[in-house]
């Protein structure tokens, strides 16, 4: 469990083929929450993705998780505890000629601005860590959505600088690439 110099404490809980696990799926997936990736995907789309994130289990591969605020959390103000606030994962990739993780989350409109995303950002590195596979945890948030920068920020990512990404499949983005060192080099 992962707390921080804001308090916020999260939990991250494995995703898994589950009613709550789509149900959240379907709630990040509105214009609102996909506005700086492509736009909201079709049911069709969805159900792939929830299958693919259920799948994402194999060691080193990486994993798929639901951000959980515990009770008693200062980020879960008034709330009853143990609530969904997003998602969050890492996930293989190649970048510029080598293997990384890449990591993604998404924060429930309810729960942002709290320091919830860049303590679960601190978490899912932490797990990534683990697996002992690649060095590096990359992030690649549009250029022109803060808050996401901010989160990289937050959770000690150093900006390397301007990139064009693919995303979706055939889109090209401009991004920030960021890059957090899991472990120092031997």
């Amino acid at each position: 469990m992962s707390g921080g110099a804001s308090g916020v404490r999260v939990r991250l809980e494995p995703w898994e083929d589950s009613a709550l696990c789509l149900g959240l799926l379907r709630r990040v997936n509105s214009p609102e929450m996909t506005s700086h990736l492509g736009g909201p995907e079709s049911e069709e789309q969805l159900l792939v993705r929830h299958r693919r994130y259920a799948e994402l289990t194999g060691p080193g591969a990486g994993r798929m998780y639901r951000i959980v605020l515990p009770e008693g959390n200062e980020g879960n103000e008034g709330g009853e505890g143990n609530e969904t606030a997003g998602s969050i994962g890492y996930w293989e990739r190649e970048w510029r000629g080598e293997s990384v993780y890449e990591t993604g989350w998404a924060v429930l409109p309810p729960f942002q601005g709290r320091g919830i995303a860049a303590a679960a950002a601190r978490e899912v590195a932490r797990a990534a860590a683990a697996q002992r596979t690649h060095r590096y945890l990359h992030a690649y948030p549009s250029v022109g959505h803060p808050a996401s920068n901010g989160v990289c920020r937050k959770a000690g990512f150093t900006l390397l600088g301007e990139c064009e990404f693919e995303y979706p499949v055939g889109t090209m983005m401009r991004c920030n690439e960021w890059r957090l060192e899991l472990w120092p080099p031997s």
